[in-house]
């Protein structure tokens, strides 16, 4: 007697978001060693940017479109775009791909990219109120750095739009550590090790 049988099979992925945030931590701990003068230049930046910024966080947004996660595979894909696209235009000011195009740069162009990723990053800030607290505060944090990059590059108040973006680099920076240290040791250790905080529960109901 021959049955026919259908089975689901689920494949389980374990959560990318540690490996999007080391990323997101170590390109912007390079980058912004520059913009507070601690190194120059941005030769040395660029490669973080396209292997850490870029290809860690792709990687991350990817997994997260796997296992059905929208917010994390926007996030992550859409970030790591902006560093791809960062350093393409750092590889253009440095003539790498001519000096034709690198003297035809017009920062305002890169400040509406910026103003872009910030109306990107504000709504994407509501949904992180949703998550938790280290993801709202990385959010936060990533807004104040592209209010900073848009103003500098529209040369709105230039000094204090550079300190703004460069404080806000390093802090970014210092709190995806945090999370990802929290991402991968709290599941490890079977609780939790490091808190991140509890979603507010504004726009829905926190379980």
């Amino acid at each position: 007697m021959n049955t026919n049988e259908t089975q689901n099979v689920k494949i389980l992925n374990s959560d990318p978001s540690a490996i999007g945030l080391f990323g997101l931590a170590m390109v912007t701990l390079v980058a912004s060693s520059q913009k507070l003068d601690i190194t120059t230049g941005t030769s040395f930046i660029i490669p973080w940017a396209i292997f850490l910024g870029g290809f860690a966080q792709l990687f991350a947004c990817i997994n997260d479109s796997k296992r059905q996660n929208t917010f994390g595979a926007t996030a992550f894909g859409a970030y790591a775009f902006f560093w791809f696209g960062v350093a393409a235009s750092w590889m253009i000011q440095l003539g790498v791909f001519g000096q034709a195009m690198a003297k035809a740069v017009d920062p305002k162009q890169l400040g509406f990219a910026f103003l872009g990723y910030l109306i990107f990053t504000l709504f994407m800030t509501i949904g992180a109120v949703e998550a938790n607290k280290v993801l709202l505060i990385i959010f936060i944090l990533i807004d104040f750095l592209f209010i900073g990059l848009t103003f500098k590059s529209f040369g709105i108040v230039p000094e204090f739009a550079h300190k703004l973006a460069a404080y806000s680099e390093l802090l970014i920076s210092m709190v995806s550590f945090y999370g990802c240290a929290a991402m991968v040791l709290n599941p490890h250790f079977g609780r939790v090790f490091l808190p991140v905080g509890k979603p507010l529960g504004i726009f829905k109901k926190v379980k």
